[in-house]
C-alpha cells in the first residue's frame, strides 16, 4: 500500500467544513440510515453542496421529517425518501430494482450495534446481516447505476461506515453467525465492522476499472441511538475508555466529516480500499495492540488483507444466493 493520505481536516472538523466550496450539482447520492444521527448530517451537507439526496431508511415517517428539515435548512428540494430495511433482503431488492438512472455516491451509513442475539429468516446473525450483508447486497444491486454514474462524471464513490470496533474481532469464517460459539454482542459488532472494511478492499479490486472508488471510514464516537442496546456494563466500559483518553466523543456534525472526506475530497480521487479515521487515512496497527489513545485511531491488518477480502466476498455472495 502506498503512503497514508492526509487532508487539511481533522478530528474536530465538521461535515459542512469538508463540503465548503464543493459543488455537487448534478450528483445523485444515496445515504442509508439517514433518519438519525450522523446519517442526517451526512445527507444535510451533501444537500447543502447541491446533491440530489435519497434518504434510504427503515422508518419512512421519520425520514420524511428529516427530508423536510434538510430542505428547510439548505433550500435544496431534491431530497427524497425511500424505504430500506437492510435486515430484509426483499426490501434491499425492492430498493435496487426500483432505482433508475445513474448513481454517483452511495453512503452505507446505517448500522446496528451490540444488539441481543437475533437472527434473520435466513438464520444470519443480525449485526452481520445489517452492517455487512445488507449493504453488500445493496452495493451489488446498485453496481450498474454506480458504473453509469462513473461513466457520466468520471468517478463514482462508495463510502462504507466501519468503526474502531473492528479492532475487537476479525471475521470468523468457521462460525459467522454464532451457531457454535457463545454470542458476544461486541465481538459480533466487531466482526461486522471488519467485514465492512474488507468489502471496501475487494470492491476496489473488482470495481476500480468501472471508475468506482470504495473506502471505509470510522466516524468516531458519537452519542446516537446506535448505542440504545448498551448494557450498564458496556456503558461503564465506554465511560472508562473515554476517561482514559482512548477516544473522545464527537458531535454528529464532526462524525459525518470523515464520511464526507471519503465522499468528496480530491485526495481520494481514484484511491480505494482504504480505512479513514479523523479525516485521513489510518495507519496499520498490530493485530494484538491494546486500545489506547493512539492505536484506537488505527486499523488492524486483518481488515485490509486482500485474500481475506476476496474470501469474504465469495462467502457473502453465496449467502445471498443461498448456494
Amino acid at each position: 500500500m502506498n503512503s497514508t493520505i492526509t487532508t487539511r481536516f481533522s478530528a474536530t472538523s465538521t461535515a459542512d467544513e469538508v463540503v465548503a466550496g464543493v459543488d455537487l450539482t448534478g450528483t445523485r447520492a444515496v445515504v442509508t440510515g439517514a433518519a438519525s444521527g450522523i446519517g442526517i448530517e451526512t445527507a444535510r451537507s451533501l444537500a447543502k453542496a447541491g446533491a440530489a439526496v435519497t434518504l434510504a431508511v427503515r422508518n419512512t415517517d421519520a425520514g420524511r421529517e428529516v427530508a423536510a428539515d434538510i430542505t428547510a435548512t439548505t433550500g435544496n428540494e431534491a431530497v427524497d425518501v425511500r424505504p430500506l430495511d437492510l435486515a430484509d433482503q426483499a426490501s434491499v431488492r425492492d430498493f435496487t430494482t426500483s432505482w433508475s438512472g445513474p448513481l454517483h455516491l452511495l453512503v452505507n451509513n446505517a448500522g446496528v450495534m451490540a444488539t441481543p442475539l437475533q437472527r434473520t429468516p435466513e438464520g444470519w446473525e443480525h449485526q452481520f446481516a445489517v452492517n455487512h450483508l445488507g449493504h453488500f447486497a445493496l452495493a451489488l444491486g446498485l453496481h450498474g447505476a454506480l458504473k453509469a454514474g462513473a461513466a457520466q462524471r468520471g468517478e463514482a464513490r462508495v463510502v462504507a461506515l466501519s468503526s474502531a470496533g473492528h479492532m475487537s474481532a476479525p471475521v470468523d469464517f468457521d462460525d459467522l453467525h454464532f451457531e457454535r460459539r457463545e454470542y458476544d454482542p461486541m465481538i459480533a459488532y466487531g466482526q461486522s465492522k471488519s467485514a465492512t472494511v474488507l468489502f471496501a478492499v475487494e470492491a476496489t479490486r473488482r470495481w476500480a476499472g468501472d471508475g468506482i472508488v470504495v473506502n471505509a471510514v470510522n466516524p468516531g464516537g458519537i452519542a446516537t441511538n446506535l448505542q440504545r442496546h448498551f448494557t450498564p456494563e458496556l456503558n461503564a466500559y465506554f465511560d472508562q475508555a473515554e476517561a482514559a483518553g482512548v477516544f473522545t466523543y464527537k458531535t454528529p456534525e464532526q462524525g459525518a466529516a470523515t464520511t464526507l472526506v471519503a465522499a468528496v475530497a480530491p485526495e481520494f480521487a481514484g484511491v480505494g480500499g482504504r480505512y479513514l479515521d479523523d479525516c485521513r487515512e489510518a495507519r496499520v496497527v498490530a493485530d494484538d495492540a491494546e486500545p489506547t489513545a493512539e492505536t484506537s485511531h488505527g486499523v488492524k491488518s486483518w481488515a485490509l488483507d486482500p485474500e481475506t477480502a476476496k474470501r469474504l466476498w465469495d462467502v457473502s455472495a453465496k449467502l445471498l444466493t443461498g448456494s
